[in-house]
C-alpha cells in the first residue's frame, strides 16, 4: 500500500464490522486504524491525524455523538456517522452537531467509500472549480475561502467544513436558485449517494447562525420543488 495511502479512522467496538472494515478499505486503498470505544477514538484522533473517521453512535465510555461533539471543538476532518437501522434520531442529532454525512447499518462497501471520498473533498477546486476563491460580501455576511473565515453582523463564526461549503455556494449564487442536486453536487460531489435530508439538516445549521430569526428565514430561501436561494435584497 502507498505511504501516501489516506488514513481513516474506524471508530467500532463491534468485532465483526472491524475486521470485514479493514479488509474490505485496505482493499479500496486506504490505510485503517481502528479505536474501539469513545475515549480512545479521542486519544487516536491527535496520533493518528485521519483523512476522515467512521464513526459509530453506539460506543462503550463515550458515545459517537459526544465524540463528534469534541472533535468538533478542534478539527474539520470529515465525519461519517454510523447509526443502526431505522435510528432516525441518532442520524439527525449526529449531523447537528457538526457530522458530514451517515449511512445505517448494514451497508455495502461500495456505497461507503463513495462517501468517504465525496466528504474527502476538501477544496472546491478539486471539484472542478466551481468556485472562486475571491472574498464574498453579501449585506452583513462575509466570507473568505482562503482563511477559511465567515464574519455575520460583524461577529467571526467559525463553521464546519460542510457548512462552509455550502455557504460558500449560496454567497456566490446570491439572488439565484440552486437546485437541491446541484447543492448536493458541489459540496458532498458528484458520486454523493446519500439522500437529501444531510442537505436539509445543513441547511437548517446554516440558517440558525446565519438569520436573525431562524424560524421565519430571510436569506436562506426554500423555493419548493427545486432548492434554496440566498435573498441578497433582504440581507442587504
Amino acid at each position: 500500500m502507498s505511504v501516501n495511502a489516506p488514513v481513516v479512522l474506524v471508530v467500532e467496538d463491534e468485532e465483526s464490522f472491524v475486521e470485514a472494515l479493514k479488509i474490505g478499505l485496505k482493499r479500496e486503498g486506504f490505510r485503517v486504524e481502528v479505536a474501539r470505544d469513545g475515549l480512545q477514538a479521542l486519544d487516536m484522533y491527535d496520533i493518528v491525524q485521519p483523512d476522515v473517521i467512521l464513526l459509530d453512535v453506539m460506543l462503550p465510555k463515550m458515545s459517537g455523538i459526544d465524540v463528534c461533539r469534541q472533535l468538533r471543538k478542534k478539527t474539520m476532518t470529515p465525519i461519517i456517522m454510523v447509526t443502526a437501522k431505522g435510528a432516525e434520531i441518532d442520524t439527525v442529532v449526529g449531523l447537528e452537531v457538526g457530522a458530514d454525512d451517515y449511512v445505517t447499518k448494514p451497508y455495502r462497501l461500495r456505497e461507503l467509500t463513495a462517501r468517504m471520498r465525496a466528504v474527502m473533498r476538501r477544496s472546491p477546486s478539486e471539484r472542478g472549480g466551481e468556485l472562486s476563491d475571491a472574498t464574498l460580501s453579501v449585506g452583513d455576511v462575509v466570507l473568505d475561502p482562503d482563511q477559511h473565515e465567515v464574519v455575520i453582523r460583524g461577529e467571526a463564526q467559525s463553521l464546519p467544513l460542510k457548512e462552509f461549503e455550502l455557504l460558500h455556494s449560496l454567497l456566490a449564487n446570491a439572488g439565484r436558485v440552486l437546485p437541491r442536486e446541484t447543492l448536493i453536487d458541489r459540496v458532498w460531489g458528484s458520486d454523493y449517494v446519500g439522500d437529501t435530508k444531510t442537505l436539509d439538516v445543513h441547511i437548517k445549521r446554516l440558517r440558525s447562525k446565519i438569520e436573525e430569526d431562524p424560524g421565519n428565514p430571510t436569506r436562506i430561501i426554500t423555493i419548493r420543488g427545486l432548492g434554496y436561494k440566498y435573498d441578497k435584497q433582504r440581507s442587504a
